[in-house]
């Protein structure tokens, strides 16, 4: 069964809700500490106060584990912007503030930021749920600092090509082929696609 095929799943109950988020923190300390290689089911099991059969009703494998860990992240993220919104005079700025602000957080956890960037590479369409989710959340935190409702499929275009940049730079700073000046200055330059996409200005009425 595809990831498309699947079918959806009920709400949980507060109790499964409070279990999922153990198993979640549990997955960003082992991943903070050790990488991708530290994270290993049996262990974020028994880190999370569950049985290893319940954690894979959750999360049918590590990849599925970790980019729900990396939704996880991008949630706290989306908390934090909305209360305390980028400042930059211009659509473009803003957008490229609050990436970067993004990138900080992820840099002050290289380990964990590496296990999420590379489980959403090595994700098969059985994972595609849940990375669709994680494309979804990225886009929302760039419109919002675009402070558009409805944007035009020009600017949600421009807006996939900045997801794209962040997620390139991601993997080339991580790697070690890319500096923090660097990233800035790409993700400053990919941002200016928001000026080029930007809806003109009604003329004034005759």
């Amino acid at each position: 069964m595809t990831g498309e095929d699947r079918p959806a799943s009920p709400p949980l109950t507060e109790r499964q809700e409070a279990r999922r988020r153990r198993i979640l923190h549990a997955s960003a300390q082992l991943a903070g500490r050790g990488g991708f290689d530290a994270v290993q089911m049996r262990e974020v099991a028994e880190a999370a106060g569950v049985a290893l059969g319940t954690l894979y009703r959750y999360f049918p494998s590590k990849i599925h584990l970790l980019v729900a860990t990396m939704q996880d992240q991008l949630d706290h993220l989306h908390t934090t912007l909305r209360k305390r919104p980028p400042a930059g005079e211009s659509a473009s700025e803003r957008v490229a503030e609050t990436l970067m602000r993004a990138f900080r957080a992820l840099q002050r956890e290289p380990h964990l930021a590496d296990a999420m960037v590379r489980a959403l590479t090595f994700a098969d369409r059985s994972v595609s749920p849940e990375v669709d989710t994680v494309s979804r959340q990225t886009t929302a935190i760039i419109l919002d600092a675009m402070g558009l409702e409805r944007p035009t499929p020009e600017q949600l275009s421009a807006v996939r090509v900045i997801e794209h940049t962040w997620h390139s730079a991601l993997i080339t700073w991580l790697s070690g082929r890319a500096s923090i000046a660097q990233v800035k200055i790409d993700i400053e330059t990919v941002c200016r696609l928001i000026d080029l996409t930007a809806a003109p200005a009604p003329s004034p009425a005759d």
